[in-house]
């Protein structure tokens, strides 16, 4: 082995000598002419290949720039580790010593990264050709890679296991070392905020016991980057048009477990808005037409999100209004006496670009026709960044992509571009147990089973099951966002489902049936559905002393309902919007067929409100009403029930109709409820991500087929106020709700403590 080395040190000595040296005549003077070539130490090279890379053939004459060049040439190859050429008589004789073949490649020590991992990143390979410049690469990439997962003081030793017929075996010795966390990060030059405010902004964290799924707290210089253009978006939204980071440095403590950041900051003055204009050279377009757009406003602190938004706000307004060939133009001027920013939004006729064609890579699995259907433009389109922003927002919706790239680049002629669109595919099967408490349903477990892209093609299949102290739930469903090659989403639902409302009522519900449902868009935020619905309800294990309205209900009814409901959805996000609102309308009747007749209107709206950072207002109200005809009563199981999550600071069913003898709660025809509630931040770390809430509920349920003086029904207004504490934890959402009921009647059920909390894994 130690021969190798010397070989392939000579080697490059030479060939560096050749490359950066006056020309060195290794074969001797000139003249007289070659008669013979001699090839010696090649075994896998054939001659002619060698002959090949030679700058000289049979009778050319001696020249040592000519052979010379041939030197390095050879070596260039990367073939050899070793290439002599001298000169016997009128022969000339060429002497190579050939570089080994990888045979094996393995990696020692590693356990934070996996061999597949690394391999990867080696760019050697087995049977490949083995040069020192191939390993030297290697090691580098190998100790990147550690790096850029937070392990500085990582080491990796190369080792060569020579074999026979010149092979070797490639062995990369590795010592991980400890993960480099981020001891402390501190700011020079700040005075309007304070550096914990500062630690806010940015995405690295100081590392923490609390830290435990998270790798924001290990250094990463490339993160550090983000970090600079997060601290400048974050002083640029609150006035200070002149910020600079001036510099940010990262120092590894003496025992290289640690780093200590300092960021260099140049606030510069606060800044106001100053003139805000819209002006447009677009024929037929009024400037006045577009001021309702804009975000920003004259006299308000300065904030570059605003802008943003604004030409957001506006770009959507042009492509609505028809005018798909436009650009918008921010320019800003400065006042550094006034401390103000004019902002002038010029708004001009751009080319007339169309989409030439849409090119999709990156989609190993998912369809090309799942990700072009989604897409609100077509190839020969005329081209509007409005709806090329809302294709992509669409993709990301879908949820079967880690990472959504959507770009455009010239096409064919000036007016044609194409439209590049880079996926990266994430898991969509998932197969999941579960457990959870709840104080309404008591311990729980649960095993679920979904495909959400079934085959590529976008396909939803769930099959649950979920078995608590209360409720034991079975259900398969099915679901085609496109049936029949058209933006309708079909599917069904079978299910089985028995709850114990002992605590409430004294009785059992045993429900089978299943659901046909059908929806569609009608407008980008309007969608409407549609469900027929065939079901068996069961009333069960009805207990002696129950109320005698509940045992005359004992035995099974079959439902058979037709509903739709409309939903319009403003919010900026589905899971803890905080800017938007939601209305939605659901209407059912129940009488093709079956025993039951009834028509039901449900309610619900919802407003979002962000008045600061994490700070939420929402105000919601939500009211039924459900009506027996054709001689049938509105029955027990299909009345409302209000308490628990719907109502806090009362049981489920702790409110409406009730048996005054047995205290059992029987529903009610009507209810309405509204909320208004504020989550707010408690001033922990963001990555716990814990927040508070405090809210306040009014509503009622009330009325009831059955006139009899047994049944308690004063429909007075109930109210309750309380706190929250929601904490989105690793291992799943944690609830604890407490509330106060302050306004009751005597024979509701109240409840102080609500606990909700599950998991997968």
């Amino acid at each position: 082995m130690q021969e190798s080395w010397r070989r392939a040190v000579s080697g490059l000595a030479v060939a560096s000598g050749l490359l950066l040296g006056p020309s060195l005549p290794v074969v001797g003077q000139d003249g007289g002419r070659i008669r013979e070539i001699s090839i010696t130490g090649n075994q896998r090279v054939e001659r002619a290949t060698i002959e090949s890379y030679l700058a000289v053939r049979r009778g050319d004459p001696f020249s040592a720039a000519a052979l010379d060049a041939s030197v390095k040439a050879l070596f260039q190859t990367g073939l050899f580790d070793d290439v002599r050429i001298r000169r016997d008589g009128d022969r000339l004789v060429i002497e190579v010593v050939e570089n080994p073949i990888v045979n094996r490649i393995a990696f020692e020590g590693n356990r934070a990264l996996q061999d597949s991992v690394l391999e990867a990143e080696v760019a050697l390979r087995p049977r490949q050709v083995y040069t020192r410049a191939r390993v030297q690469e290697a090691v580098t990439r190998i100790l990147d890679l550690y790096r850029r997962s937070g392990r500085f003081s990582a080491r990796v030793e190369p080792k060569i296991i020579e074999l026979e017929q010149n092979r070797v075996d490639l062995v990369f010795e590795i010592d991980e070392g400890p993960v480099t966390r981020v001891r402390g990060i501190s700011f020079i030059g700040n005075e309007a905020f304070a550096d914990s405010t500062l630690r806010g902004a940015i995405q690295t964290v100081e590392t923490a016991w609390w830290r435990l799924f998270t790798s924001d707290d290990t250094y990463d210089p490339d993160r550090l980057e983000v970090d600079k253009e997060l601290l400048r978006r974050f002083y640029l939204a609150r006035g200070y048009a002149d910020f600079q980071v001036i510099s940010a440095v990262a120092e590894l403590t003496p025992d290289g477990r640690e780093f200590y950041i300092t960021f260099t900051l140049d606030e510069g003055p606060r800044y106001r808005f100053g003139r805000i204009e819209v002006r447009s050279t677009v024929p037929d377009l009024a400037p006045e037409q577009l001021r309702a757009s804009l975000v920003a406003r004259e006299g308000a602190v300065y904030n570059a999100e605003e802008i943003e938004a604004t030409i957001q706000r506006l770009t959507d307004q042009l492509g609505s209004l028809g005018y798909a060939f436009t650009r918008i133009e921010p320019v800003q001027r400065r006042d550094r006496e006034a401390l103000t920013v004019d902002v002038t939004f010029e708004v001009s006729e751009g080319p007339r670009v169309y989409v030439e064609r849409i090119d999709i890579s990156g989609n190993l699995r998912t369809l090309d026709s799942v990700i072009r259907r989604e897409f609100r433009l077509a190839e020969g389109d005329a081209y509007n960044a409005a709806l090329l922003r809302r294709s992509r927002q669409r993709l990301i919706n879908l949820g079967f992509f880690e990472t959504v790239d959507v770009r455009t680049e010239p096409g064919s002629a000036p007016d044609k571009i194409v439209i590049k669109v880079r996926v990266s595919e994430r898991s969509t099967g998932e197969l999941s147990f579960g457990a959870g408490f709840s104080t309404a349903d008591g311990p729980l477990g649960d095993i679920r089973f979904r495909e959400r892209n079934l085959l590529g093609r976008g396909q939803d299949v769930v099959a649950n099951l979920t078995i608590s102290g209360r409720r034991q739930n079975a259900q398969f469903s099915f679901t085609e966002p496109w049936f029949l090659d058209r933006e309708f989403a079909a599917g069904f639902d079978l299910f089985r489902t028995k709850t114990d409302y002992q605590t409430e009522s004294n009785f059992d519900e045993a429900v089978t049936g299943g659901t046909l449902r059908g929806s569609y868009a009608l407008t980008e935020n309007l969608r409407h559905a549609v469900r027929y619905s065939l079901r068996r309800t069961q009333i069960q294990d009805v207990d002696n002393d129950a109320s005698p309205f509940i045992r005359q209900e004992q035995g099974a009814r079959w439902t058979s309902a037709v509903g739709h409901s409309l939903t319009y959805d403003r919010r900026d996000q589905r899971f803890l919007p905080s800017e938007g609102y939601l209305l939605r309308l659901d209407q059912e009747v129940a009488g093709l067929g079956g025993d039951s007749r009834y028509l039901r209107h449900e309610g619900r709206a919802d407003w979002y409100y962000s008045f600061a950072p994490d700070w939420v207002l929402n105000l919601g109200a939500s009211a039924g009403h459900i009506v027996g005809f054709g001689g049938e009563d509105v029955t027990l199981t299909e009345r409302f029930f209000l308490g628990g999550t719907s109502f806090r600071g009362f049981r489920f069913a702790g409110i409406g109709p009730r048996d005054r003898r047995t205290e059992d709660a029987l529903g009610g025809n009507v209810y309405y409820v509204g909320t208004a509630e504020l989550r707010f931040p408690l001033g922990l770390p963001k990555e716990l991500r814990i927040f508070g809430r405090t809210f306040l509920e009014a509503g009622s349920l009330t009325e009831i087929d059955i006139d009899s003086p047994q049944i308690a029904d004063s429909g007075d207004l109930r109210a309750s106020a309380g706190v929250g504490l929601s904490w989105l934890s690793p291992l799943g959402p944690l609830a604890i709700d407490f509330g106060f009921a302050f306004l009751k009647d005597s024979q509701d059920e109240t409840e102080t403590v609500r606990i909700s909390f599950g998991t997968r894994f």
